[in-house]
């Protein structure tokens, strides 16, 4: 009579590593289906019934408990062989990855973007050039070829015909007179309500805001001023935007160096920005606008650093009104500036415009953040 067939006896460290395979699950199909079957045949189980645990043939099982006894856990790594020959020249790869990269419109089908299923059906009734390819398979070529699932974004070139002369002027101002060269933008509409942000907190314990769904406190607007020598920001809070906080904002500029000298202000093409009224004033107090060109905000020095004060400020809060909004963003403006990159150097410079302001009689406020508040 035959023997059934049966793993040898398993050592401890073996019966210990096939346990943990099992227990775990989380290693290959394959090691995991094959110590499923060790382990199975050391507890005493037949093949039938292990074939049906493991929902393989029961010739399989038989092949893996003779290549256990033969080799050990060795068993365990598939061999795998080098498959059959490959049914995609490179030609067809780079044939595939152009049609998935061109919008399917231009080739003639009604949709917008491809899909694995229509990209896949369109190759392969694709007339004089049918590419036999399953879905998985195209899938990974195009992961292999650098091609995932994007989102489309948006884009626009600035129309401004003085785009590079007005990109010069600001150049120019930032690099030969930063002592003399101001920013200045407005950002919101700030409203009332509980603002999503991130901290740091328990690990699937993060801080909860309450959700509100009416809005009673109306906006407000931030407009800020960017003194780049002094590296200093200060602003205050507006009901709206327009030439009267615009004209505000500027004289706290002209303020800010009251020696008379010219300075520059670099703003963008807001209307309210660029009045009759305005134009007249900064002519008159030697105040020399600069215009960031149409679509170019980012050439504006201010708006670098907007960011760091929206993120400490207004993402995760949850302020009651614009009172105390408006506390918050004063007091994070005047730690941000009592904490310059180059506190000795800015100081000096504080020092001689309070030695010019004593000179020439000149009363004002102090720091332009003072002023501004």
């Amino acid at each position: 009579m035959t023997q059934p067939v049966k793993v040898r006896r398993l050592t401890d460290p073996e019966g210990q590593k096939l346990q943990r395979i099992v227990r775990r699950g989380t290693m290959s199909t394959v090691r995991y289906r094959r110590a499923m079957i060790l382990l199975a045949s050391a507890g005493g189980n037949t093949v039938p019934v292990i074939a049906r645990l493991v929902q393989a043939d029961e010739d399989t099982v038989r092949d893996v408990i003779h290549r256990f006894n033969e080799i050990g856990l060795a068993c365990l790594d598939p061999q795998w062989a080098g498959g059959r020959p490959r049914l995609l020249s490179p030609d067809d790869e780079d044939f595939v990855t152009a049609t998935a990269t061109t919008r399917p419109a231009k080739l003639g089908q009604p949709f917008t973007r491809w899909s694995i299923r229509k990209l896949h059906d369109y190759l392969r009734r694709l007339p004089g050039r049918a590419i036999t390819i399953g879905r998985e398979t195209l899938r990974t070529l195009l992961i292999r070829h650098g091609i995932t699932f994007q989102r489309t974004k948006t884009w626009k070139d600035s129309p401004d015909p003085d785009f590079e002369t007005k990109l010069d002027q600001i150049e120019y101002a930032l690099t030969r007179r930063p002592e003399r060269t101001f920013a200045f933008d407005e950002f919101g509409p700030l409203g009332i309500r509980p603002t999503a942000g991130t901290g740091w907190a328990p690990a699937g314990a993060p801080d909860r805001l309450p959700a509100t769904y009416h809005r009673t406190h109306g906006v407000r607007y931030f407009h800020g001023c960017y003194s780049v020598g002094d590296d200093l920001l200060w602003g205050i809070n507006h009901r709206r935007k327009g030439s009267e906080p615009t004209w505000s904002a500027l004289k706290s500029i002209r303020a800010a160096r009251p020696d008379g000298a010219p300075i520059y202000v670099i703003m963008d093409n807001l209307s309210a920005h660029k009045n009759r009224r305005i134009r007249a004033w900064a002519d008159k107090h030697k105040v020399r606008l600069l215009f960031t060109p149409t679509y170019a905000s980012w050439a504006n020095p201010i708006e670098a650093h907007f960011g760091p004060l929206r993120q400490f400020t207004l993402a995760n809060s949850n302020h009651p009104n614009h009172t105390v909004q408006t506390r918050a963003l004063h007091a994070y403006l005047r730690w941000r500036n009592a904490h310059a990159r180059h506190p000795d150097v800015l100081a000096a410079q504080r020092r001689e415009r309070a030695r010019i302001r004593s000179e020439k009689g000149i009363r004002w406020g102090g720091r332009p953040l003072a002023s501004a508040a």
